[in-house]
């Protein structure tokens, strides 16, 4: 029951962060082209709280919070005093119009965008793209591949990490061709090429497990080992000893000597459970951590234990740096996404791999379980999946506004009533069978 409660809280908190930013992008751009904007909600039904501001816009906090809206002076909705004419949306240039459309998912591009410059500034960790094995007659074998060659590129693009060689494999997907890996041997600068041929790659797949459609398997390092307990201490008194490798605390593995670190900090005088594995035997022991206060007043837990993680590497960017990485990785994300969108209607991806809010619900639960700086991952990932699905083409979406504001500055004129109304009938009834289908890929998921 909490797990379910806390799966709830998570999406919700999720979507009315993202929604609200989209929401404030068209409500921004509309106060500086001078519209009138009625009322700025957080969710929709009941009102729980509501002000005004000077200008008389309504602030409200609803009942409901899967989203929300900024509703405007428009004719087209209602009826609008005479007074009120001159900032109503509908009689707006069509370029001011444009403006206040497309700046709800500019606004969600935008938030990805800080998002991914804090989690740049804040550094983190990457393991080494260490080949563990290579399975007989796979791809990777006939193209050479071998066991402890370390990743350097794929397709020419460098590689530092196992998350870097599957950004560039997920771009092959349903493709056809060859994929190139430039490998060392340890202990030699020397670089190999080797190329695995491909064929409408893993496109019927659900889940495509990309190595295993390779052949190889990531070598993955003991995350978490034990280098030395101090006496007297929680970690001795749990019966950790040197060597041991923490994989687990609480049912949540651990990843990291951060997420280590991080969650004995949080937790002083709380009982921690611990999966370990001692050679050839996984134990489960408890560990207390010592509350403790430092010198400026921050209290934290202590376990008295030394820990490294072999063949992790920690990395931190510089301010602009950091900027930097983060507008390419919302570039890169965009386009990934609209051309695995163009994969899935051409058949090389299948559409089985579209997930809709009940995944999207898990997935923000996990994360949020692991801890800030995956939450505030997954968030910058499903802005930018709301910024690329909110300018498609698609009437009653932004990206069908965009549209029919495009048509009307190359003829001249607005689109008729009756265009409009008959094509946001067929964009609701696509919006509603995708959503449909998302939910019944969901489902069986489940």
């Amino acid at each position: 029951m909490l797990g379910t409660l806390h799966t709830v809280l998570s999406f919700i908190v999720a979507i009315s962060i993202l929604v609200t930013v989209h929401e404030f992008g068209h409500f921004w751009v509309a106060r500086r082209c001078g519209i009138k904007v009625i009322r700025f909600s957080v969710g929709f039904g009941h009102k729980l709280f509501a002000w005004k501001d000077r200008l008389g816009t309504e602030y409200v906090i609803a009942a409901i919070p899967m989203g929300g809206y900024v509703k405007m002076v428009d004719e087209r909705e209602e009826e609008v005093p005479e007074e009120l004419l001159p900032y109503s949306f509908n009689r707006k240039p069509v370029l001011q119009r444009m403006a206040v459309v497309s700046a709800g998912p500019l606004a969600n591009f935008l938030i990805a965008f800080l998002f991914y410059w804090v989690l740049n500034l804040s550094g983190g960790y990457g393991i080494t793209p260490v080949i563990g094995e290579v399975a007989p007659d796979s791809p990777a074998a006939y193209a050479g591949l071998d066991e402890n060659q370390t990743i350097v590129a794929v397709d020419g693009l460098p590689t530092h990490s196992w998350q870097d060689v599957s950004n560039q494999l997920v771009h092959r997907l349903g493709e056809t061709g060859e994929i190139v890996f430039d490998v060392q041997y340890p202990g030699s600068e020397l670089i190999y090429q080797s190329s695995v041929d491909i064929q409408s790659w893993l496109s019927t797949e659900e889940n495509p497990d990309i190595y295993a459609g390779l052949g190889i398997t990531p070598k993955i390092p003991p995350y978490v080992r034990v280098v030395e307990v101090f006496p007297g201490t929680p970690a001795e008194k749990a019966g950790l000893l040197a060597g041991d490798i923490i994989t687990g605390v609480d049912g949540q593995t651990v990843p990291h000597t951060a997420f280590w670190v991080d969650y004995v900090r949080s937790r002083p005088d709380q009982s921690i459970s611990m999966s370990v594995m001692r050679q050839s035997d996984d134990l489960t022991l408890t560990v207390k951590p010592w509350k403790k206060v430092s010198d400026s007043g921050e209290v934290f837990g202590q376990v008295g234990a030394s820990i490294n993680s072999p063949g992790l590497q920690h990395y931190e960017y510089g301010l602009w740096e950091s900027g930097r990485k983060a507008g390419t990785e919302v570039y890169d994300k965009s386009l990934f996404m609209l051309v695995s969108l163009k994969k899935m209607l051409m058949g090389q991806i299948s559409p089985k791999n579209l997930s809709g809010p009940l995944t999207i619900a898990t997935v923000a639960d996990e994360s949020a379980r692991a801890g800030w700086q995956s939450f505030v991952q997954f968030l910058a990932l499903l802005s930018i999946s709301l910024g690329v699905l909110n300018l498609l083409p698609i009437p009653v979406l932004d990206g069908g506004h965009l549209m029919f504001y495009l048509v009307e500055v190359v003829k001249g004129s607005p689109v008729s009533e009756r265009v409009q109304m008959a094509a946001y009938q067929l964009g609701l009834f696509l919006i509603v069978c995708l959503m449909v289908f998302a939910l019944f890929n969901d489902v069986g998921r489940l």
